[in-house]
């Protein structure tokens, strides 16, 4: 076991990763997940610095740095990416995780829920990828991993936005892999199933058993099982895997 972790821990070692949204559920796993792998994590969140996550990553060993951020604002993250690329050192990995719900069916959906949704989970993914891709460039390396869902790839009843920036990202994916994958830059999409955020486990407990039952393994995922997907497309052993879409799922889209 001590060979093997030793391994795995080495996987990110002396890159700096850059996490949307990091500071909470899908996000934070995953920044926790980079840090034990040896990255240097750098975290934009709307909320405040979570201060147990810095703790958490600077006791592996790794750089952290927390930055507040709007990804709907096209000038807070040219700002924050200069920062990180300041602070911790040019970005070899980003991960476009911030995203946000609005639900309601198509004839209750508002306007102001349409625009808050695409805002976050479209224009948010643009505006990071963006504002890191030059960098990326000039070294002539990079991951870029941007976080779809199982309804951005079958939709779902009552989230006609969250389904449109899903799927609109699985496209963005597809044609960044085309355009960026000549230039070093691999970028690919993980797309979860049913998983047991803080919030989902909140729900009633007959909601929670439906989600199981339409899993085909019975269960509902973790957001380690997120985080996971992420390293290993964040990871060398990723070097061929360019334009992919991961289904995290534990077999819901089957």
């Amino acid at each position: 076991m001590g060979a093997n972790s030793q391994l795995i821990l080495m996987r990110l070692k002396n890159k700096v990763a850059f996490i949307t949204g990091g500071a909470r559920g899908l996000g934070r796993a995953t920044a926790l997940a980079f840090a034990k792998e040896g990255a240097a994590v750098a975290v934009c969140d709307m909320g405040s610095n979570d201060f147990g996550l810095a703790n958490e990553i600077e006791s592996a060993g790794s750089k952290y740095a927390y930055f507040a951020c709007d990804v709907t604002k096209s000038e807070q993250v040219g700002v924050v990416v200069n920062a990180i690329s300041a602070k911790l050192g040019a970005i070899d990995i980003l991960v476009n995780n911030a995203g946000i719900t609005q639900d309601a069916t198509l004839a209750k959906m508002t306007e102001e829920q349409w625009n808050a949704v695409i805002g976050v989970n479209l224009s948010g993914v643009f505006f990071c990828t963006k504002a890191v891709v030059p960098g990326m460039i000039e070294k002539k390396s990079g991951k870029i991993i941007n976080l779809s869902s199982v309804v951005g790839l079958y939709g779902n009843f009552g989230q006609t936005n969250y389904a449109a920036t899903k799927s609109g990202v699985i496209g963005m994916t597809k044609t960044w892999a085309r355009e960026l994958g000549p230039k070093g830059i691999n970028v690919n999409a993980v797309a979860p199933g049913f998983i047991g955020t803080e919030m989902v486990k909140k729900m009633p407990e007959n909601v929670l058993e439906s989600m199981k039952q339409r899993t085909p393994l019975r269960r509902i995922g973790e957001p380690q099982d997120i985080a996971n997907a992420c390293v290993f497309l964040a990871s060398p052993e990723a070097a061929f895997i360019n334009g992919a879409v991961l289904s995290v799922d534990g077999g819901l889209v089957l």
